[in-house]
């Protein structure tokens, strides 16, 4: 059973350390536990940086398949995934989409570059804003299918603990929710093969993410 992430209520300054934390939890494993350990320090921006709401760069290489990392932007928690070719399969059966509310990402929850089947620019890491477009509770993370956890029948995905919202792996809300809407991706391009910045759009794009809806 995963643990939950915190909701910050009043919100402390921002510090180097509580900056970037590693959920542990693997697609592949048996049960999930979403416990979290501190990563790297270098790869945390100063205090400045995130008052400001600047972009935030992260080195993907330190993702390891089914795993997710959760960092900070412009106070939001984002989350990370490195979805393995299991994962990504299912994102495309049509078993999964017929029980999703907006499966082709008609709605504009994300980036254009984004509006695709797995909403991301590459299929393999989903970039999602980790806030339930209900009433802003933090989803929690259960990757791996289920009978019985968090609900019955559970294909993996994010579960609301607030009010019972239900997501994929790559956000797309399910139907008879409260949730009305996809969980929002932010603006992010790839510096290389393996590090991408959050919050800037890649060269040509003028995605601005206060185009989105949340409730």
């Amino acid at each position: 059973m995963a643990h939950t992430i915190a909701h910050p209520g009043k919100r402390p300054q921002p510090s180097r350390r509580d900056f970037l934390y590693i959920a542990t939890a693997s697609v592949g494993a048996v049960g999930v536990a979403a416990t979290l350990v501190p990563m790297l320090d270098q790869m945390n921006p100063d205090a400045g940086t995130l008052a400001a709401g600047g972009p935030v760069d992260l080195d993907l290489s330190k993702v390891g398949p089914g795993q997710q990392v959760v960092v900070r932007w412009r106070s939001r928690p984002i989350f990370v995934i490195n979805r393995p070719p299991k994962v990504l399969d299912a994102l495309k059966s049509q078993a999964l989409q017929d029980r999703l509310a907006d499966p082709r990402s008609q709605q504009h929850q994300q980036p254009p570059y984004a509006q695709n089947w797995h909403r991301s620019v590459k299929p393999e890491y989903g970039v999602l804003v980790g806030i339930c477009t209900h009433l802003g509770c933090i989803p929690l993370f259960y990757p791996q299918p289920s009978a019985s956890q968090p609900v019955t029948d559970w294909p993996g995905g994010y579960f609301c603990p607030c009010h019972g919202s239900k997501y994929d792996l790559a956000g797309r809300v399910f139907s008879g929710v409260p949730a009305p809407y996809n969980l929002p991706v932010p603006p992010y391009r790839f510096l290389n093969d393996t590090h991408i910045r959050i919050g800037e759009n890649p060269n040509g794009s003028s995605f601005d993410f206060a185009s989105i809806r949340q409730i």
